[in-house]
């Protein structure tokens, strides 16, 4: 160790000071470069998050438009092939299913006001939340109320959101068994 701090305060001594200046500026100027990528790239990540959102957003726009109009080519472009859904009643429905019952028109939905919206990344999925006012039929029976719901998107390579998994609650009406009591 004593023959580290000997080479270094030689070789300090042998530097003269201009020199020692325009090492120093230089370091100062790394320094200063490698803090500005850092910035450049936490403004770029926020940048891609808010680009992520914004597309789900509109795919989210896109569900809603197929669904209420029973448009099962578009449904078919948003479902993954491993897609699964759990409805309101805890029906498990796959993306063959899924397709079958809006062409079946097994559900039927002709309202869909959406509050409350979160959206959550994490890497290249997308977890979004949210209240839904529904009206319409489910199995032929009506259906009107207030849900909650989780939609999983996945982003694939070319730059597509594909809904994987989808889950709705019923959110019980104040008095209703289960629901707010205030």
């Amino acid at each position: 160790m004593e023959i580290a701090r000997s080479i270094t305060r030689s070789i300090a001594r042998s530097i003269d000071h201009g020199t020692k200046r325009v090492l120093a500026i230089l370091l100062l100027a790394v320094a200063v470069l490698g803090i500005a990528g850092i910035a450049h790239a936490q403004n770029a990540h926020k940048e891609h998050k808010r680009d992520y959102k914004r597309e789900i957003e509109l795919v989210e726009q896109q569900w809603r438009t197929a669904q209420l109009a029973g448009d099962v080519a578009t449904m078919d472009k948003l479902l993954a092939e491993d897609y699964f859904g759990i409805s309101n009643n805890g029906q498990l429905n796959n993306k063959t299913q899924q397709l079958e019952r809006l062409q079946k028109r097994t559900l039927v939905l002709t309202k869909i006001d959406v509050s409350d919206v979160k959206i959550k990344l994490l890497g290249r999925v997308g977890i979004v939340t949210s209240l839904a006012q529904l009206e319409g039929t489910n199995d032929g029976r009506p259906l009107q109320g207030l849900f909650r719901y989780t939609r999983i998107y996945k982003r694939y390579p070319d730059g597509s959101w594909k809904i994987t998994n989808f889950e709705v609650t019923h959110v019980p009406n104040k008095g209703e068994r289960g629901g707010p009591t205030d």
